[in-house]
Order: structure tokens, then sequence, then C-alpha cells
């Protein structure tokens, strides 16, 4: 910022319109949980799947519950790699939100998912597929209704407000600071993280 340079941090999925279409939504977070499985990838062993995979569910779960984190659990286990290849963190926000994660890297297939449970209803989108759900309580009846989201590719889109940010001057939707706090956590995670016995 002193340089007059724009910093973004490459946290893609906040470009994913399916955050946007949740966003419109969003009242106050009790529950929020996240799924992110993947298969092996072969590369990026070297790091854990927290800091490859759960680290962009951490970025978002900061942005919706704006609040600060209470207390961490972690589990972990290393499978193929020397690092954990599936992990699950439960985290606690001041404002009493509850955070649960699950991620792995060697699932037998791709999933990305985050459900939303707040005072007023209960939101389930996808990532992947870029669709959504809400579900609510309506005259003594529970209501079911397709979230509508303008698909589009999020890389695409991450770039080309980069380059707005840029031209405009404007700060980056997911700026230096974002990534701190989501690399904080992260951190905070893996420094707790309880491995399990086998």
């Amino acid at each position: 910022d002193q340089h007059g340079a724009k910093l973004a941090v490459g946290h893609v999925e906040r470009f994913n319109p399916v955050l946007a279409a949740l966003e419109e939504r969003l009242g106050r977070p009790r529950f929020i949980e996240a799924h992110r499985l993947s298969p092996y990838p072969g590369r990026s062993t070297d790091i854990g799947v927290v800091m490859d995979l759960m680290i962009h569910d951490l970025e978002i779960i900061l942005h919706l519950v704006r609040s600060p984190v209470t207390s961490v659990d972690a589990v972990g286990v290393p499978v193929l790699s020397k690092g954990e290849d599936i992990a699950n963190a439960r985290i606690r926000f001041a404002n009493g939100c509850v955070a649960n994660l699950t991620t792995s890297r060697i699932s037998p297939e791709k999933l990305r998912k985050i459900r939303v449970f707040q005072d007023d209803a209960y939101l389930s989108l996808d990532y992947m597929k870029q669709e959504g759900e809400i579900y609510k309580r309506l005259d003594g009846k529970i209501t079911r209704d397709k979230i509508p989201v303008m698909k589009g590719e999020p890389l695409k889109n991450q770039l080309e407000e980069f380059l707005d940010n840029v031209r405009q001057g404007t700060d980056p939707r997911v700026g230096g600071s974002h990534g701190f706090e989501a690399l904080k956590l992260a951190s905070q995670i893996c420094g707790q993280m309880t491995p399990v016995a086998g």
C-alpha cells in the first residue's frame, strides 16, 4: 500500500458466483459446514491438506462470520504423504457461530460444498455445480427453493476484477490482510492438530 501497489491473494472461490448468491441471503450464521474433497493430486504433497485446500474455506468462513475466533479443535491423518491428507477442524467464534470443516485429498471424487444454518433459513450451496437451495419455515411448513446463480468462471472473474482494481485504484476483494488472517487461522489449526492414532 505504501508503494501504491495492489496486492490480491489468490482465494479464487471468493469469486465463485455461488458465494455472491449466498451473501445476498446471508443473515446471522449460527453453524457453517464446509466440505472440500479431492482425489490424490500427486502435487503439493510437501504441505498438508489444511494449507493446500482447507485454507480457502477458512478465508470464506472468516469473511462470512466476521467475528474473532475463540477456539479451535482439529484432527488430521497422513495417509499417502508426510503431511495430513485428511483433516477436520471445528472453530468457535465470539458471536456464537460454530464452523465445522472437513478437507481431504484422498477422496474418490471431487466435492466442494458449503452449508449455512442461520436463524431463519438453511442454505446449501455447491461450488462446483454452481447451484444452491434454501430451506425456510413458512406457515408451519418447510419450503425448499432453488437459489438462482449467475454461473461464471471464478478465475476469470478474479483476474478481471484485479485488473479493474489496478486501473481504478480500488482495493482487491481479497487483499493481503484477508490472506494473512486465513493463513494465521490455518497455522493455528495445524499447531493444534491432534494426530489420529493408528
